[in-house]
């Protein structure tokens, strides 16, 4: 008997701080999902593009050529993809940004650092751990 674990959902992650990008993305691919990864907003909306099954995306707020929130703004903009779920981690969001997120309809937003766990219930909650399939070999 083989056990196959469906592959969870596929998420874009974006940041421009490479070294949290990548080790968010070891931490979510360890819990099954299947990570993109944006330096920029630009590359992250190539990655939308290329890959209509995103299903969420988390990004970071300031990057340094375009920011988070102007990604947020294109999603929403853009029919198929306007109730695309986001959080947003920043290290440095004021109230100001809170009332932008909360208007663009984003779902959590993370203080950086990140505390995993709290992101990874968010994430669980949203889309639960597939079940095990046992196929009979």
């Amino acid at each position: 008997m083989n056990a196959l674990a469906q592959p969870r959902q596929q998420l874009l992650l974006v940041d421009d701080e490479e070294d949290a990008l990548l080790e968010l993305a070891e931490l979510l691919e360890g819990e099954g999902f299947n990570c993109y990864t944006a330096t920029s907003v630009k590359i992250a909306l190539q990655h939308l593009t290329r890959h209509p099954d995103i299903a969420l995306v988390i990004t970071d707020l300031r990057m340094p050529e375009e920011s988070g929130m102007s990604l947020i703004k294109r999603l929403r903009e853009h029919t198929s993809r306007e109730h695309l779920p986001v959080i947003v981690m920043s290290g440095h969001a004021g109230m100001e940004d809170v009332s932008d997120l909360l208007r663009l309809q984003v779902l959590d937003l993370f203080r950086k650092p990140i505390y995993h766990v709290r992101l990874l219930e968010t994430l669980n909650n949203l889309f639960p751990q597939p079940q095990m399939y046992l196929v009979k070999g």
